[in-house]
């Protein structure tokens, strides 16, 4: 871990966290998810660097190190499309490999369409493309169900603040990594339903917990809970419905995602394509939710091989070029 640098770069008037590694000609950047930051790809941080990328993930605007915008309330996914735009250029990076793992999977693939030029390939886990999140419907979904407790400004934090941070944390890694939708009753709050004595992961330590509790300390949850949870409805006006660059989509077998109505047919009837036409999926029979903290040795190998892939036909078509 001591080998990844840490620096912050103005960006669209904030100053944002960015962790890197590697120095290769060929650049991935890294896209996160809640309740994760930049840490959460430290495994594959360190493995694309070892085979030659580099490696860029930052905290997004309001989360982990990177400073809050001056109204968190009113931060849209939109701020975040334009902040990693706004970071390829500050790093005069003509093209990038994206890696998003559940939200930041959501915006890879919006930015994906907005600038297919900037875009070399993705890997993306835990969410498949879907042209518009409004059309996700929970509709058939009990009121306890923790994106909709979450929707609901000033219901997540006074649930979250009776707690420390750490617990916060700790019980959101804790529901998130089971089969089954986080759903609580009338009479409860998400928090409750966690109890205080259910150990953590087998894959994810104490110090890793540490590690996030420290991040979120720093950041608090007020940005998190505006993106992505209440910004669902926004609508990005994007030029295509279609995704039109390669793309790996790494899922988990248990992933309680795939408990969505439809959501696991639309997937694996091939459905998905019709949006993403060049299109891999690769299931894990024992993955969850946090499919690469859980199992690095086996998401490593299937992103490498992507990389490695396209990189190649990016470097063939480069040289052609000039």
């Amino acid at each position: 871990m001591d080998q990844i640098e840490h620096k912050f770069i103005d960006i669209r008037g904030l100053k944002l966290h960015v962790a890197e590694i590697g120095n290769g000609p060929s650049v991935v950047v890294f896209l996160h998810g809640f309740p994760e930051i930049w840490y959460s790809w430290r495994h594959q941080m360190i493995d694309v660097a070892n085979a030659g990328f580099r490696a860029i993930a930052p905290d997004f605007r309001g989360y982990g190190l990177s400073q809050q915008p001056p109204e968190p309330e009113k931060a849209s996914r939109n701020d975040f499309l334009e902040d990693i735009l706004a970071i390829i250029d500050f790093f005069s990076i003509p093209k990038v490999f994206i890696v998003g793992k559940d939200f930041g999977a959501i915006l890879a693939y919006s930015f994906a369409v907005l600038h297919p030029e900037k875009v070399a390939g993705m890997v993306t886990l835990g969410v498949p493309y879907m042209p518009s999140l409004s059309a996700l419907s929970f509709s058939d979904i009990p009121e306890g169900f923790y994106v909709l407790r979450w929707q609901k400004p000033g219901r997540a934090e006074a649930d979250f603040g009776r707690f420390h941070v750490k617990t916060v944390v700790r019980n959101i890694y804790i529901l998130f990594s089971g089969s089954e939708l986080p759903i609580a009753a009338e009479d409860q709050e998400i928090m409750d339903l966690v109890d205080p004595s259910s150990p953590l992961p087998t894959w994810f330590t104490e110090e890793d917990l540490a590690v996030y509790a420290s991040l979120y300390e720093k950041s608090g949850f007020r940005t998190p809970l505006q993106v992505p949870y209440r910004t669902f409805h926004e609508v990005l006006n994007l030029p295509d419905v279609r995704v039109q660059v390669p793309t790996l989509l790494i899922m988990g077998e248990k992933d309680y995602a795939l408990t969505f109505s439809g959501m696991e047919d639309y997937i694996k009837s091939g459905k998905v394509k019709d949006y993403v036409p060049d299109l891999e999926i690769t299931f894990l029979p024992e993955g969850t939710h946090f499919v690469q903290e859980q199992f690095p040795d086996q998401v490593n190998p299937l992103m490498q091989t992507f990389l490695r892939k396209h990189a190649s036909q990016l470097n063939s078509l480069m040289f052609v070029e000039d």
